[in-house]
């Protein structure tokens, strides 16, 4: 326990270098790769954050991690990222990389087979229409759980819901 305490002024000093030099690294390959390194459009895309997240704090506090083997490794994984991207746009491969959103309610009538398998409570139901500013379930066109994770409530008063836009929801 007493080793929690404990820092020689190398090991600081090349903690401080690694973060500065993995740091400038992050941003010149997300620079290159663009803003979809981080985003969180698709499964694969949340694995690239906890890749590089972790990536980043080996080659940082870890000893026997060099910064030009977390710089290799991180190139490594914005590559991935890229070619995972460009392969999605074939359907087979986007069934592998990705969950199929779900349609947990529709024009105000609740899906609840489909709140099991997202695995959404009617509870986390009512706060996400509460957080959308949903009065009238009446009002709600449609509620997608998303590939990320995320809820997704359309809703309106008066519009009706063009199909295009649930085009790739599984509804049942």
């Amino acid at each position: 326990m007493e080793k929690w305490f404990e820092a020689s002024g190398t090991s600081l000093v090349a903690i401080t270098l690694s973060a500065i030099g993995i740091f400038i690294l992050v941003i010149l390959y997300t620079r290159i790769a663009g803003k979809r390194s981080f985003s969180k459009m698709s499964s694969f895309d949340f694995a690239m954050t906890i890749a590089s997240g972790s990536i980043l704090a080996s080659t940082i506090v870890l000893k026997n991690v060099s910064l030009v083997q977390g710089a290799v490794a991180l190139l490594v994984v914005y590559i991935l990222q890229l070619v995972t991207a460009y392969l999605r746009r074939y359907p087979a491969f986007q069934k592998i990389t990705d969950n199929d959103p779900i349609l947990l309610m529709k024009d105000g009538e609740i899906y609840y087979d489909n709140l099991k398998k997202a695995r959404v409570t009617e509870s986390d139901l009512r706060g996400k229409l509460r957080e959308a500013n949903v009065i009238q379930l009446s009002e709600v066109r449609a509620v997608v759980f998303e590939t990320t994770g995320d809820v997704s409530v359309l809703h309106s008063a008066d519009k009706k819901l063009e199909d295009w836009i649930i085009k790739d929801v599984n509804r049942k």
